[in-house]
This record gives C-alpha cells, structure tokens and sequence, in this order.
C-alpha cells in the first residue's frame, strides 16, 4: 500500500489576525529577505491574492512572483505589501550594544 501524502499549505492555518502576527514576526526575525518575501506571500494567499492585487496596484502574477521566496522583490513591492497587509517595516536594533554603539 502506497504511503499517501497531501501538501501542507501554511496559509490554511493562518485563521486569525493574531496568528498572521506571530507568522510574521517568527519569519522576520532571522532577517532573511526570501523568508520574509515568502512568508508575506503565505499571509497573502491567506487573506486572498485577488484583493492584494488590487489594493497594490500589481498583477497577481508579479505578487505570486514576488512572493515566492525564489525572485528578488524590489524593495518597494515588499514595502507595499506589508503595507496593503496592514504592517510596516521596522528595523530593530539585533542587541542592546548596538543600540547603544548607534546613538554614540
């Protein structure tokens, strides 16, 4: 008997605004652009591609292209998503010394 499997789709699981937060923070954290890209291409699966596209202005080809974790996002796209999502960008210091090293 063959072993079934199904694709996992984390945006199924993506059922409330808190979980879309906490989806979002845990794929910000290690500061990998892709990561980011993709995980903010989950989100918007999640709440729907379509109205995405609309509320940016981009196709939903580029948005999924975008998104995918695979192309190379201008920063701009990224900024409008996050934006269109309800988020914005924000830089945070990695540790308090650098934080510190910074206002010097």
């Amino acid at each position: 008997m063959p072993l079934e499997t199904y694709v996992y789709d984390s945006a199924e699981f993506l059922d409330s605004e808190e979980a879309i937060a906490e989806y979002l923070l845990a794929a910000s954290e290690g500061g990998d652009p892709n990561h980011i890209a993709r995980a903010l291409g989950v989100v918007a699966r999640a709440r729907g591609m379509s109205e995405l596209s609309r509320t940016t202005g981009l196709t939903r080809p580029a948005l999924y292209k975008a998104l995918s974790g695979e192309g190379n996002p201008e920063f701009g796209t990224i900024a409008k998503v996050a934006d269109a999502l309800g988020y914005r960008l924000n830089l945070v210091a990695k540790s308090a010394d650098a934080s510190i090293a910074a206002a010097e």
